[in-house]
C-alpha cells in the first residue's frame, strides 16, 4: 500500500500524516503524554492509557488456560506460548529458543556482550532500556509502586506483585512432579533441577555442580579461603 509520508530522519513511510507526527517522536525524544502518577511520559496517548494500568491493577486481557490477567493483548499472546511450548525464534550462537524476536535479539548481547544502555550515574551498562530505567531508581530512591496492604515500596510493577501474595497466600507456579507451589516462575524452575538432577553451575576448581548460582558462589569460598561474615 502507498506511503506517502516520509520521515525525514529515517526515510520510513507512512499512509497518513498522524502516524508520521507519532513516529517523529522517537527521533525527537517527545513525549507529551505523561502519567500523573509516576511523571513517566509517552510518545502515544494509547501507551499512557496502557501504562496506567500499572497503578489501577486493572488486566483486561485473560488467558484461558491459567487464568492469568494482562495489561497488552501482546503479553497475553506472548504469555500462551507457555502453555503451547511454541518458541519460533532460536539463537544461532547457543540454540536457546524465544517467544520473541526482540527477546531473541536481546539475548544475542550476551554473546556479543553490548549492553548500548548507559547510566548516566555511576555508568553501568545495560542490555535493555527498561532495566536502565529501573537500575536508576537506585540512585533516585523512588519506589512508585506501594502495596495497599503494608505500603512496603517497590521499584518494579512486577516486583510489587510477586509481594503481594505473601498477603493473599496465592501460589501460581506449581511442581508436575510434586505438585508444590511457588509465588514466581523462576523460583519453580529451579526447584525442578530437585527432580531432573541438573546442576548446571559447576565449580571450575573441583567441577561439582550446583542447582544455583548463588550455591556455586558460596562454595567458591571453600577454595579461595573467602570468610566475607565477621563477629563483631
Amino acid at each position: 500500500m502507498e506511503k506517502p509520508w516520509k520521515c525525514g530522519d529515517c526515510g520510513k513511510g507512512f499512509r497518513v500524516p498522524s502516524k508520521l507526527e507519532v513516529h517523529r517522536r522517537i527521533h525527537t525524544g517527545e513525549r507529551p503524554f505523561t502519567c500523573s502518577v509516576c511523571e513517566k511520559g509517552f510518545a502515544e496517548l494509547s501507551s499512557l492509557r496502557n501504562h496506567q494500568r500499572v497503578h489501577t491493577g486493572e488486566r483486561p486481557f485473560t488467558c484461558c488456560q491459567c487464568e492469568k490477567g494482562f495489561t497488552w493483548l501482546s503479553n497475553l499472546r506472548t504469555h500462551q506460548q507457555i502453555h503451547t511450548g511454541e518458541r519460533p525464534f532460536t539463537c544461532s550462537q547457543c540454540g536457546k529458543g524465544f517467544t520473541q524476536l526482540s527477546t531473541l535479539q536481546t539475548h544475542q548481547r550476551v554473546h556479543t556482550g553490548e549492553r548500548p544502555f548507559i547510566c548516566s550515574q555511576c555508568e553501568k551498562g545495560f542490555t535493555r532500556l527498561y532495566i536502565l530505567q529501573t537500575h536508576q531508581r537506585v540512585h533516585t530512591g523512588e519506589k512508585p509502586f506501594t502495596c495497599s496492604q503494608c505500603g512496603k515500596g517497590f521499584t518494579q510493577s512486577s516486583n510489587l506483585q510477586t509481594h503481594q501474595r505473601v498477603h493473599t497466600g496465592e501460589r501460581p507456579f506449581t511442581c508436575s512432579q510434586c505438585g508444590k507451589g511457588f509465588t514466581q516462575s523462576s523460583v519453580l524452575r529451579i526447584h525442578q533441577r530437585i527432580h531432573t538432577g541438573e546442576r548446571p553451575f559447576t565449580c571450575s576448581q573441583c567441577e561439582k555442580g550446583f542447582i544455583t548460582s548463588s550455591k556455586l558462589r558460596i562454595h567458591q569460598r571453600v577454595h579461595t579461603g573467602e570468610k566475607p561474615f565477621t563477629c563483631s
